[in-house]
């Protein structure tokens, strides 16, 4: 079944975030629900892929001023029917920021969420259910904006909130700065 490899990575994501548990499950009964999840034709919504990008220092993150929402946000977007979201998270962070140096930092979730996307022109209103990874810039951290973005910025971690309050940002942040950040092997 094309869902189980990602099946899988939400049920290790709940092992190790169990305080997130409401959320997984959400994101589980969607994916389970749905056979076309990873299709953007999915109306209600569909699975996306999401990267966390950090610089070679681990202290700052590149995001994105993104055109269509007009918010600053890490890198991602549609996984276009490909089950292998990591892939397609890879596939966005190259595309949106020019970065073709990126390690991955672990194979496993990072982050997930669940945001309603508001309606646009004929787009109604649907949901992304947000599947997120960590990479790192391994060599050069000059970037290029896409045509999907205002800007894109590095911005140090410890200052996210200058940039955004959206729960879901400052969170991976968090994250980054007690479980990540500190002599990360990249695979």
């Amino acid at each position: 079944m094309h869902r189980n490899d990602l099946l899988s990575k939400l049920q290790n994501y709940r092992n190790h975030w169990p305080d997130e548990t409401t959320m997984i499950d959400r994101l589980i009964q969607f994916v389970e629900s749905n056979l076309d999840c990873f299709e953007r034709s999915l109306a209600i919504g569909h699975v996306t892929g999401s990267a966390w990008v950090v610089n070679q220092a681990g202290t700052h993150v590149l995001l994105t001023h993104h055109k269509k929402l007009d918010m600053w946000l890490q890198l991602g977007g549609h996984v276009d029917g490909n089950p292998n979201v990591l892939d397609a998270a890879m596939r966005e962070a190259v595309e949106e920021s020019g970065l073709t140096n990126l390690g991955c930092v672990s194979s496993e979730v990072f982050d997930i969420d669940i945001h309603l996307i508001p309606e646009r022109k004929t787009e109604p209103a649907h949901y992304h259910h947000d599947i997120r990874f960590a990479f790192q810039a391994t060599d050069s951290e000059d970037y290029v904006v896409s045509d999907e973005s205002h800007d894109l910025a590095w911005v140090e971690i410890q200052r996210l909130e200058d940039y955004t309050s959206e729960e879901s940002m400052l969170r991976m942040a968090e994250k980054w700065i007690t479980q990540c950040r500190i002599s990360v092997p990249l695979v």
